[in-house]
């Protein structure tokens, strides 16, 4: 079976999509990644979907899943490289992807997960500071 290549990087996870996804090979990244999140205790999950020239309503689906048990398990979720047409699509079909951050290139999506950690950790540094 296909699959889609995951890497770490420091602590996030880079997802390089470079065909077009069909629903099975869709449902199998949404279930790898959330694995690795849990496996490496990734703080962030950049999917690059600059080679994706065409999304439909399942593929938006399967990326708002994504960010969403990504958040659950305590990792940010950035999107980058939506081409245009993409972009325009996933507006008419009305959807969200609320908990998708986005950025223009993979350079400062990783900079904005390093902005979400560092609020991350502020805000659980002062979470603590509150109880002691």
């Amino acid at each position: 079976m296909e699959r889609i290549p995951i890497l770490k990087m420091g602590p996030f996870l880079l997802v390089t999509i470079q065909v077009d996804l069909y629903d099975r090979l869709a449902l199998t990244l949404e279930n790898d990644l959330i694995n690795m999140v849990s496996k490496t205790e990734a703080k962030g999950v950049l999917i690059d979907i600059s080679a994706v020239s065409i999304v439909d309503s399942f593929m938006g689906r399967i990326l708002g899943n994504i960010a969403s048990m990504s958040k659950i398990m305590d990792a940010a979720t950035v999107v980058v490289g939506m081409q245009p047409a993409v972009a325009i699509t996933l507006v008419e079909l009305g959807l969200t992807l609320s908990g998708v951050h986005t950025a223009l290139d993979v350079e400062q999506g990783m900079e904005l997960l390093r902005t979400k950690i560092g609020q991350l950790d502020t805000d659980e540094e002062g979470l603590y500071d509150s109880y002691i």
